[in-house]
Formats: C-alpha cells, structure tokens, sequence
C-alpha cells in the first residue's frame, strides 16, 4: 500500500488522464477514484486500461451495486466512508481490500468480526483526529487507520509519525499535484 491515497473526483472522462499524470509527476502512483460521480466507473475503466503504472480503486463505494461496478470496471482496492458488510463480504470472496471508514469502537469491531484490519477514519478532523486514534489504538493494537479529511500539510507528517498510519487520503493532493504541474507548464 502507498502511504499516499489520493481522493480523486472525476467529473468528466476528458480530466482522468491529466489527474492521473499530475498525481505520478508528483510521485503517486495511487487514486482512489470515487463513485460521487456518473462516470467514476468508466473513469476507473480507463484509468486501469490506460495507466497500468498506477494503482486504482473505488471510494466512496457505499452499496453492493457500486461494489460490483467498480471490481467490474478493475478496481484493485474497495474505499467507503462507512462501514457496509455487503461490500465486505463481496471484497473477502475476491480477495480485494476493502478499507471501510471507522470511527468508533463498535466500527472497529464489526470490521475485525469482517477481517478487516485496515480501516479509513473519515473524517479525521470531527472525530478527534490524531489523539483520537492513539486512542483507539489502545484496544485494537492489531488495527492500522487511514486518515482521510482534515489532513494537511499542516499536519500531515505527525499522522505519518504515528506508527498504526497505514496512509493518508485527501483530495488534497490531487490538488497540489496539479498546481505542480500547472507550474511546471506540462
């Protein structure tokens, strides 16, 4: 797993080749391709077709039906801000990773019942951010968290200081990533 997963917003087909390049001019080779849109599986479609180097997933995956879409479409990795068992189990029976957002205990809990060991904390600002996952970590030393909203640079490297980080999500690198290669002029 990357330590960086992007959240990337793809409103038109036309923007995937140009997000995904800025995201490995800026040494990312992750998207998390959300399911916000009318063309996020096509978007994943294309993108797994035409950048082989990067790995794609779904986010924002919050039923059965986009779960199904997005394996379809090629996703190698399953994102939800919540936790769905639906989703959970169509990942374990394909052995593709499903990182479900978590942020209580009893989450927690029903996602290691599910296997699951790697969850997303979403949003990490509102729900106590990096103290709250040192705390949680003490009853689930076993469990890693991906931290996503509310992560910045402002604060991202104490996040990735903290051994149980497996990553960190944002849209804000999307940005950034572009803005680079606006500067850039590619």
């Amino acid at each position: 797993m990357e330590k960086f997963i992007p959240v990337v917003v793809i409103k038109e087909l036309s923007e995937t080749d140009t997000i995904l390049t800025a995201l490995k001019g800026a040494g990312i080779h992750c998207a998390e391709i959300t399911f916000r849109t009318a063309c996020a599986a096509e978007a994943i479609a294309y993108a797994v077709k035409n950048h082989p180097d990067m790995e794609v997933g779904a986010g924002t995956v919050i039923n059965a039906a986009q779960c199904e879409a997005a394996l379809a479409a090629g996703a190698k990795f399953i994102v939800s801000p919540g936790l769905s068992v639906a989703v959970a189990e169509i990942c374990n029976e394909r052995n593709i990773p499903y990182y479900p957002g978590c942020v209580t205990p009893t989450e927690i809990m029903q996602a290691l019942e599910l296997g699951i060991t790697t969850v997303k904390f979403f949003p990490a600002n509102i729900y106590g951010g990096l103290k709250a996952l040192k705390a949680l970590s003490g009853p689930f030393p076993q469990v890693k968290f991906i931290p996503t909203g509310g992560v910045d640079r402002g604060n991202i490297d104490e996040f990735l200081a903290f051994d149980k980080v497996a990553a960190i999500g944002g849209s804000f690198f999307v940005k950034e990533a572009l803005e680079a290669m606006a500067k850039k002029g590619e």
